[in-house]
């Protein structure tokens, strides 16, 4: 098995005690914008009238602009990290879901 390369910074240390920390704060935030940002999308498909659309478009705008805000916050902090995945993987995933278009109904008209 090969070792992952992992994509993170150093980590902010934070006081392991009962109480919630500033990572514990910053990923219940995080959480509850990831959440925000699912439900506006759900009103949005939703709204039939075009005030009401583009109220809850300005308020799922700065929700999600909040969201990456708090996410770049946590990974610059050393509480957010991936693994870096191979090229070859890359490609073979891309190659797997852009099959799927040719399920599409109207073909593979991609825009």
């Amino acid at each position: 098995m090969q070792n992952q390369q992992k994509i993170e910074n150093p980590i902010k240390k934070v006081p392991e005690t009962p109480n919630m920390s500033e990572r514990d704060f910053a990923n219940d935030l995080l959480s509850m914008e990831k959440y925000l940002t699912a439900s506006y999308n759900n009103a949005l498909n939703e709204a039939s009238h075009q005030a009401l659309y583009q109220d809850l478009l300005s308020i799922f705008t700065e929700t999600q602009n909040e969201q990456r805000e708090l996410f770049n916050l946590m990974f610059k902090y050393g509480w957010y990290k991936f693994e870096a995945v191979e090229q070859q993987k890359v490609q073979q995933s891309f190659q797997q879901h852009q099959g799927y278009s040719s399920q599409f109904p109207y073909g593979n008209q991609l825009q």
